[in-house]
């Protein structure tokens, strides 16, 4: 049984998030300030960290800060402000998903089976997937063409991956959200194509391209060899 930190100082969130995420089997230990959740992750160890932003004594961001200091646990980030910039102040600080309130509880939890999903697989180890220039390693999750490292957010990494790891071979849309979201993913295959155009732009002209095959998908393209010069004579 997985073990899920809930770091919330509203008590309804946390009944709720406890009552969705028992019910599909997560054992759930809860805190109210980000002091105690830091207590309580030194403590339990769990596997996940559901954590608010804005919380008493330390904030969710000091709280996401540390918690990198010590591991890896993953985070999943609960903002309750429509703005990107909160997100992305903590996606650079190391958590691995964000949920705007108010929330879908049952979305929230097809996200937390999603990151740990890819969590275990990372766990599992995988060797290093090479295509042309790009360079993946999925224990490290790090990218890199032609010695460049790729800024990537956890999405766009493991979207990349799941291209990589079959170069020529098109998947739909369909299939890169059950892989990367998880199958209970309730958005829209239009999210696939917005991360998409921005890996895209993270490749730049030394990756091998994305190509869109309409109506269909996507393929990572794969190098073509030089022919090989007849001798002569």
């Amino acid at each position: 049984m997985k073990t899920i930190l809930v770091v919330d100082d509203e008590r309804h969130i946390v009944d709720l998030l406890r009552l969705y995420l028992e019910k599909e089997g997560f054992a759930v230990v809860a805190a109210q300030d980000g002091e105690q959740g830091l207590a309580l992750h030194a403590r339990h160890e769990p596997d996940l960290v559901v954590l608010d932003l804005m919380l008493p004594k330390v904030d969710g961001f000091e709280v996401c800060r540390e918690l990198r200091r010590r591991g890896d646990t993953p985070i999943l980030m609960l903002t309750a402000r429509d703005d990107d910039i909160d997100a992305i102040v903590g996606l650079e600080l190391g958590a691995d998903d964000y949920v705007t309130k108010p929330f879908n509880p049952r979305a929230l939890v097809a996200r937390v089976k999603a990151i740990l999903r890819r969590t275990d697989i990372t766990a599992r180890g995988g060797r290093p997937i090479e295509v042309g220039d790009l360079r993946i390693d999925p224990r490290r999750r790090e990218a890199t063409v032609a010695g460049r490292r790729l800024e990537l957010r956890a999405r766009e990494f493991d979207l990349l991956a799941a291209l990589a790891r079959d170069p020529g071979v098109v998947l739909t849309r369909d299939m890169l959200l059950e892989d990367v979201w998880g199958t209970d993913f309730p958005g829209e295959t239009r999210t696939i194509d917005v991360h998409v155009a921005e890996v895209r732009k993270k490749l730049g002209e030394d990756g091998p391209p994305i190509e869109t095959v309409r109506g269909i998908g996507y393929r990572l393209v794969p190098p073509t060899r030089a022919p090989v010069p007849l001798a002569d004579g």
